[in-house]
């Protein structure tokens, strides 16, 4: 068997959009590393680079959106995850159009499939040392044919969640598989 020498890739959840605003500037971004960290009240952390505008909005507001993209948006996804938005809106380069949450002023991404508004732990050591952005969920949304009574429906093609390999590949939910002893 071949072994090749390869970079850590180990993205367990769904790619999302992080989106931030401060003042009348506004960025979007996509981030693989992201996870729930807690229940109540629920928390997330995202690892986003020091090097990236979306950063330094997060940092003034203290407060972003984790918007779930769907396999329909692929190439916005990989359009905001590669060019930086210090100097375009990267929104309208990507033809992406928001809506007002209603805990945070990040703008959220329509055609999501799930939307989650932030605010900012202090946490400015893991932040610093790894990039790591620890956030408590204050309002939470997921599109309403996707999602009822607390549990994600059977998703159709169209609106599965993309999950980044690398280079602009991702993998997208395959089939559904229910336990016998759940």
């Amino acid at each position: 068997m071949k072994r090749w020498k390869a970079q850590v890739r180990g993205n367990h959840g769904p790619t999302v959009l992080v989106s931030a605003v401060h003042g009348d500037r506004r960025n979007v971004m996509a981030a693989a590393w992201n996870m729930p960290l807690d229940f109540s009240p629920p928390k997330v952390a995202v690892v986003i680079d020091h090097k990236t505008f979306t950063r330094e909005l997060i940092e003034a507001s203290c407060e972003f959106a984790l918007c779930v993209p769907a396999r329909a948006q692929i190439e916005a996804v990989c359009l905001v995850g590669s060019a930086s938005g210090r100097e375009q809106d990267k929104f309208t380069e990507a033809g992406l159009s928001t809506f007002a949450g209603s805990k945070t002023g990040a703008p959220l991404v329509e055609g999501c499939v799930a939307w989650l508004e932030c605010r900012v732990l202090d946490e400015p050591e893991m932040a610093q040392r790894y990039n790591l952005f620890l956030a408590e969920v204050v309002a939470a949304w997921a599109d309403e044919r996707l999602f009822d009574g607390g549990r994600w429906r059977e998703i159709d093609p169209a609106h599965s969640t993309l999950h980044h390999v690398a280079g602009g590949v991702f993998f997208t939910q395959g089939e559904v598989v229910q336990a016998s002893r759940a």
